[in-house]
């Protein structure tokens, strides 16, 4: 190829070549007695001109401005530091790649695509501050349950120990503000709602529906552990049911009682699992089948068709006074007995009941005697 013809213009050190009706501007000047050559700029694309090349040469050889070649390495090595940048984003990829067995991760990344990502995903954690983790707090709070927004925050705190454990990136430099949740909510069924209730399961045609609701009230079972029940976790011989990978982490037994097995006796085995979808597959929600129960029931909106159910069996355990709050915890399956704390004022009366009986009963037996002994 023909070397194209360079033309100079007035400016010292500047000239041109052309390629096709456009001038592409070239500057020569010297840096650390080094002789420079490089391009200024296209006259369309870069809108140059000679008089601009010469103010870019002037300003490159007296150091003012960097050479081609040394912007490019500059980003280069900018490039360089963005990958080896250790996001919120990629410590995320890590941490799910390392937690991938774990039942909680997909919620997670739901959480973390999005609340998380937005907000933080390309900052380092050593570039939050307190304000930043407190805005996001504060404006979750306005759409969100605090405990959600609790799961979120505890995700982000996760996130960066985890990192920072394996020295992939320093610490936060604060601690994030716990978010404040009242978890101790127990729902309960009056006798006249329960009854109303157990009549409208009789009546359902859902039998799915109906069996999952009666098993809740008759084991306390967790909706998840229903939901994964497999026929052969049921040993009908001994009377247990076993409960598989459950909330609290190891797998566990609880008896299974007549009622309930009856309820599994009587249920349609189409499928290793014991509820099922008409697709054959467990199911992973069933609100839109066991609502239309409690509605005919006349029972509250807010009562959680299931998760209530579990209430109203530890409640009712812990008012009849014969059940110590140890053993309801593993009934429960409560991995810490904080847990089954909350029933504990349940108890607490029906031993105050009974106590007070005690003193019925000791008033009338010295009632009768005075009686008796005036009568002699």
């Amino acid at each position: 190829m023909p070397k194209q013809e360079r033309i100079k213009t007035k400016y010292p050190g500047v000239y041109y070549i052309t390629k096709g009706d456009e001038k592409i501007f070239y500057v020569i000047y010297y840096r650390n007695g080094k002789k420079v050559e490089e391009k200024a700029g296209r006259q369309f694309a870069d809108d140059m001109t000679a008089a601009k090349a010469a103010g870019i040469r002037a300003a490159r050889s007296k150091g003012k401005e960097l050479s081609n070649k040394a912007r490019r390495e500059r980003a280069r090595a900018t490039r360089q530091a963005q990958a080896d940048k250790m996001t919120i984003a990629r410590l995320w990829d890590e941490y799910k790649a390392n937690k991938a067995d774990s039942k909680a991760i997909n919620t997670d990344a739901g959480r973390f695509e999005k609340y998380l990502l937005p907000s933080f995903g390309d900052k380092e954690p050593h570039e939050i501050i307190r304000l930043d983790a407190d805005r996001l707090r504060l404006n979750l709070l306005k759409t969100l349950k605090p405990q959600t927004v609790k799961h979120v925050m505890g995700l982000l705190k996760r996130i960066v120990h985890y990192g920072a454990a394996r020295q992939l990136c320093l610490n936060l430099n604060f601690e994030i503000e716990a978010v404040k949740v009242d978890n101790q909510k127990t729902e309960d069924l009056t006798p006249e709602q329960l009854k109303r209730l157990l009549e409208a399961i009789d009546k359902s045609q859902d039998i799915e529906a109906a069996n999952i609701m009666r098993l809740a009230l008759y084991t306390g079972m967790r909706r998840g552990e229903m939901f994964k029940l497999k026929w052969d976790d049921i040993d009908f011989q001994r009377g247990f049911i076993s409960i598989k990978n459950p909330k609290g982490g190891v797998s566990q037994k609880i008896p299974l009682n007549e009622q309930a097995r009856q309820v599994l006796e009587k249920h349609p085995k189409t499928s290793e699992y014991v509820f099922v979808r008409p697709d054959g597959k467990p199911f992973t929600d069933i609100r839109r089948r066991v609502n239309p129960i409690k509605e005919a029931a006349g029972i509250p909106a807010d009562f959680r068709a299931l998760h209530g159910l579990r209430h109203t069996y530890a409640s009712m355990l812990a008012s009849s006074g014969k059940v110590d709050l140890y053993t309801l915890q593993k009934l429960l399956t409560h991995k810490s007995p904080v847990m089954t704390q909350r029933y504990a004022h349940l108890r607490d009366e029906a031993l105050k009941k009974a106590s007070d009986l005690a003193g019925q009963i000791i008033e009338q037996a010295t009632n009768a005697n005075v009686i008796e002994i005036h009568n002699q």
